[in-house]
């Protein structure tokens, strides 16, 4: 298995033009016909350097961006590759524009670098090879205000380091870092291979990440075993380690599998958190701790002070695509540590992908989910959308309620508890998790098919005991809020049920989805309900886009009155 890696050959997938699947426009748009024989093909190739925008039923959209080119040559991609690439899929001739845009972009990755300067720590000389960048460079008022010229580059203060990754990516000139990293205190740790064995992708990741300078980010699926991935960079680079998570369960889980995977003991792995503020050799903290703002330190946030004054020689950043915008500009303060982003899909849904490419790396290494699904790695998915009709009574409400009110009226749909019902009873013999955004429907599903709920109020005491009942085969169902989106581990878990979604995320799809991909005999299924003609469907379109991008195919049937009788699809059930 070698990951999302260049190989500079794209022979398997040539074929006479007029049999090619994808139709490539001026504007670096893609145009991918999901039915033509070579979809896969080229869904394969695209997603090395391109990006999906739309999912419709029979012709998806990708896009050429700029940031998937830089991430493509951060992983080793020439344009002469990703060109060839796109000739071996496209119907048509390419078109010129297309040619000439994607070698301008990727060859201005490294056009801008940054480099230590001699003697002297607190500075950092920005070195470019193009003059008329330089000069470009010099009008920006934006960037001009970091920096100072020096001869044919500019000097400036090693504080600003993020600032200027983040401005120069902001113009369309990528930073190659390559200034020091502070090495941090020594930590002496092993894993423990006689308690595990790594998969050789989770090594290749390692590798990768830090043959590039330990600065990037990893992306594997939900249940593909990130966490190992950060303890074996850990073993690899030997130091002192700050691990930042989603939140205080996530940083519970992370000290679990430390303790046992490696060499460390109860002493060495801590947790940084509101009711115990330990800092050890491996310590754990939040997001939400980090960004907390207070106290008369540099950055004003007293956590973050107290933890970047450590010698930390790595900082590991859980679910990076997560990163609330407050810790972005905390990040900029730590280019000179070694940062290791961990992720199941670079999508932000506020648009700051370029932040995280600046900021903690670029993408090092991925596997597609679907590879993994076909070697065993995680389990085998089937998805399905099921609509579900508005009672007349609450058609009406929708009909005269705001655009902020139709989401939770389309979301809290009654009639979906039915539907959830007749899901349960087909899989009566399998675990099923019950997700959703609002709590009242939620207390109602748990009513119905007679499941506990778990929702930010229940203690962590009682959270556990539930946790520990479903593992054990005690419970066989159970009903999550968002506190089920992340950091629950649950591997016996092979049917989910989404009756809500926040706002048709598509990070929240990938972690939902995630939540069932632990490889199990007879493999997973994932089922959303969308009331049918609100926006609450018009929100799943987005949200399929996660799904279709990693290669699942989206069924969708229609349940309820008023509904099309529609035949089961891909072994699933019709539930009229």
């Amino acid at each position: 298995m070698h990951g999302r890696r260049f190989r500079g050959t794209f022979a398997a997938v040539s074929s006479p033009s007029e049999s090619r699947a994808a139709i490539i426009q001026g504007d670096r748009s893609v145009l991918l016909e999901v039915e033509h024989p070579g979809y896969e093909a080229a869904r394969a190739v695209l997603a090395r350097f391109a990006e999906l925008e739309k999912s419709p039923e029979h012709v998806h959209t990708y896009r050429v961006s700029d940031l998937a080119l830089w991430n493509a040559a951060a992983a080793g991609a020439s344009a002469d590759e990703v060109v060839e690439g796109l000739r071996a899929i496209s119907r048509f001739e390419l078109p010129s524009i297309i040619e000439h845009e994607i070698r301008d972009r990727i060859g201005r990755f490294g056009v801008c670098a940054l480099e230590d300067v001699a003697g002297d720590p607190s500075t950092l000389r920005l070195t470019i090879a193009e003059r008329f960048v330089r000069d470009r460079l010099a009008g920006d008022k934006k960037v001009a205000a970091l920096v100072r010229p020096d001869g044919s580059g500019f000097l400036l203060a090693a504080e600003h380091r993020g600032l200027i990754k983040q401005a120069l990516l902001g113009i369309g000139y990528p930073v190659h870092d390559r200034a020091h990293l502070i090495a941090g205190s020594p930590l002496a740790i092993e894993a423990r291979i006689d308690r595990f064995t790594p998969h050789p992708y989770q090594r290749k990741s390692v590798q990768a990440f830090v043959e590039a300078g330990s600065h990037g980010v990893v992306v594997l699926p939900c249940g593909a075993g990130k966490t190992v991935v950060a303890m074996l960079a850990m073993a690899e680079l030997g130091v002192r380690t700050l691990v930042i998570t989603t939140g205080q369960e996530a940083a519970r889980q992370w000290r679990r599998e430390i303790l046992h995977k490696t060499t460390l003991g109860e002493d060495d792995v801590c947790l940084y958190a509101a009711d115990r503020k330990d800092v050890g050799p491996v310590t754990i903290t939040s997001y939400s701790m980090l960004a907390r703002k207070g106290g008369t330190g540099p950055t004003k946030h007293t956590h973050f002070d107290r933890l970047a004054s450590e010698g930390w020689g790595l900082v590991v950043y859980d679910e990076v695509h997560l990163l609330p915008a407050p810790v972005f500009r905390l990040t900029a303060e730590l280019q000179a540590r070694r940062r290791l982003g961990l992720t199941a899909t670079l999508i932000r849904e506020d648009g700051r992908e370029g932040d995280v490419f600046a900021l903690i790396g670029p993408k090092r290494y991925d596997v597609p989910w679907r590879e993994l699904e076909k070697s065993g790695h995680i389990a085998t998915a089937v998805c399905f959308e099921l609509r579900v009709a508005l009672a007349e009574k609450e058609r009406l409400r929708y009909a005269t309620a705001t655009p902020r009110e139709q989401p939770r009226i389309a979301g809290e749909n009654p009639d979906k508890i039915d539907v959830l019902a007749r899901i349960v009873e087909r899989h009566a013999g399998d675990r099923v998790l019950v997700i959703g955004s609002y709590l009242d429907p939620l207390a109602d599903a748990a009513q119905r098919i007679g499941a506990p709920v778990i929702t930010g109020e229940t203690p962590q005491r009682d959270r556990e005991k539930f946790y520990a009942a479903f593992r054990a085969g005690g419970i066989r169902r159970l009903v999550l809020s968002r506190v089920g989106n992340f950091a629950i581990d649950l591997p016996e878990a092979n049917v989910l049920v989404q009756i809500s979604g926040t706002m048709g995320s598509r990070q929240e799809e990938a972690q939902r989805l995630g939540r069932i991909l632990r490889p199990k005999p007879g493999g997973a299924t994932f089922y959303t309900l969308v009331t049918r003609d609100t926006v609450e469907q018009e929100q799943a379109l987005h949200r399929q886009l996660f799904l279709t991008e990693q290669g699942y195919r989206y069924f969708i049937e229609d349940t309820g009155d008023g509904a099309e009788e529609t035949p089961g699809r891909a072994g699933g059930p019709t539930l009229h």
